[in-house]
């Protein structure tokens, strides 16, 4: 087993990347790297039995060049007797109507088109041919750019369903693998062009820093990479555990956070927090910059309830009595109609909620049910109603001597604005009798007066 097979053997068996009956779909160019990460995974299938394909995509931006790369992976595929996709796509184009980078595109239309594959033959994973001077880019412009210690990062061998068995392998060992099995490959000219930045840190900027700082600049940028890994990777484990602490509700649309607490946590897990909220909202935190990150930190700290900030990918951060919101997108909601309720069980399927009506003796009641109540079946004026508030509604709280709008009781009782559109209402004829999950009516209370005695019990489902 030569030296670089025994890294690449290492790399999946210790990073558990392959498993045997897994689909993997390998993202070829023709380059050097990705020629030499074909042939690793066809000898690795004597080991593994594993089901293995390729998937090249033309980024039709290079003309006859790039027809001649993708006849030329598919013969190779051929040779191996690996299965063949190809696609060709307008990278410039699909930038362009984006708004988006060139790099950014590419990399879009590539997953996309390798994810199609996987649906196609029942899922699986993407292995991608970066190496160790890949990873030393990615970490150098990153540094460029400000990042901070996830940054520092770089690439994994293994994010989500995407795998790169080579990553701790430099481009010369992989050439120098090339040469001694004697594997052909294509040159892709874009690769020697300036206009990049990652082509000017390789061509330019490290070729200076090797000459002049640090002939071994990659090694160390790979190593300060693995170095940030660790404490990154600790880190997320506190904060792991803040975050189930802190969230008080999430679904599909919102992620509600506690905001007293969070205040208190220390800076890198706020924005490990707020990072993983957003994740969980939307799959992928690709375009959530530190800055977006800071200002819903600022924005919890100011703690005004109705401030709002629009963060990218339709993503809305804003205040509510102390809470931090969290939403993506906006829900579509069904209008809820008014329902007349009856005696016996009512069930009221948009708000998923059941509502039992009866009448009781008044030595069975039992104040300690914080979902029944119950009160003075003679001051009702039937029909009884279920509805949510409208503009006007005034209410008559239990204890205040005194009526007040619906609106006022809400703000008092510090209901987010959002949640006050929701919140069902029983009704008679004239009055709010109850408002579910809060107060009753004064006006409907019990009494050394009362001769009948109307039970009602809510239940959720």
């Amino acid at each position: 087993m030569d030296d670089i097979f025994e890294k690449f053997y290492r790399n999946v068996t210790e990073n558990n990347l392959i498993k045997p009956k897994d689909n993997i779909v390998a993202g070829i160019s023709g380059g050097i790297d990705s020629v030499v990460l074909l042939d690793l995974l066809v000898r690795l299938r004597a080991i593994f039995d594993y089901n293995l394909y390729v998937a090249h995509v033309n980024h039709g931006v290079r003309g006859i060049e790039a027809d001649r790369d993708e006849k030329f992976v598919e013969r190779l595929s051929n040779q191996y007797s690996v299965p063949f996709y190809s696609t060709k796509v307008d990278m410039n184009g699909f930038a362009k109507e984006k708004k988006i980078s060139s790099e950014e595109a590419g990399r879009i239309l590539r997953y996309g088109f390798f994810r199609k594959i996987l649906n196609e033959v029942g899922g699986g994973k993407i292995a991608v041919a970066h190496n160790k001077n890949d990873q030393a880019e990615t970490v150098m412009l990153r540094i460029i750019r400000g990042t901070g210690i996830d940054g520092l990062r770089g690439m994994q061998f293994k994010a989500q369903d995407i795998i790169r068995p080579i990553l701790n392998i430099k481009r010369n060992e992989l050439n120098e693998y090339l040469l001694s099995y004697g594997l052909d490959h294509v040159d892709d000219y874009t690769n020697v062009e300036t206009i990049y930045q990652r082509n000017r840190v390789r061509l330019e900027l490290f070729p200076y820093i090797e000459e002049n700082f640090n002939p071994n600049i990659v090694d160390s940028l790979y190593r300060l990479s693995k170095n940030a890994q660790i404490d990154s990777d600790a880190l997320d484990e506190i904060a792991e555990k803040k975050y189930n602490l802190l969230v008080k509700k999430t679904d599909n649309n919102s992620i509600i956070i506690e905001g007293v607490l969070f205040n208190k946590e220390l800076p890198a897990i706020k924005n490990r927090i707020i990072r993983k909220a957003i994740f969980c909202l939307c799959d992928d935190i690709i375009d959530i910059e530190q800055k977006h990150v800071e200002l819903i930190i600022e924005l919890l700290e100011n703690n005004k309830t109705g401030k709002s900030i629009d963060i990218a990918k339709g993503i809305i951060a804003r205040i509510s009595y102390g809470n931090l919101y969290l939403e993506f997108g906006k829900p579509t909601e069904k209008a809820f109609e008014p329902k007349r309720l009856t005696m016996g069980d009512n069930i009221i399927e948009e708000l998923r909620l059941k509502l039992t009506i009866e009448e009781i003796d008044k030595k069975d009641i039992k104040y300690n049910m914080l979902n029944t109540k119950y009160f003075d079946y003679d001051k009702i004026e039937w029909p009884i109603i279920l509805r949510t508030r409208k503009e006007g509604d005034v209410f008559y709280p239990l204890g205040l001597g005194g009526k007040k709008t619906v609106k006022k009781y809400f703000i008092d009782k510090k209901i987010p604005q959002e949640e006050r559109d929701k919140i069902p209402l029983v009704c008679d004829n004239a009055n709010i009798i109850w408002i579910i999950g809060y107060d009753i009516a004064d006006i409907f209370k019990i009494t050394s007066r009362t001769q009948r005695v109307l039970k009602m019990q809510y239940q959720k489902y």
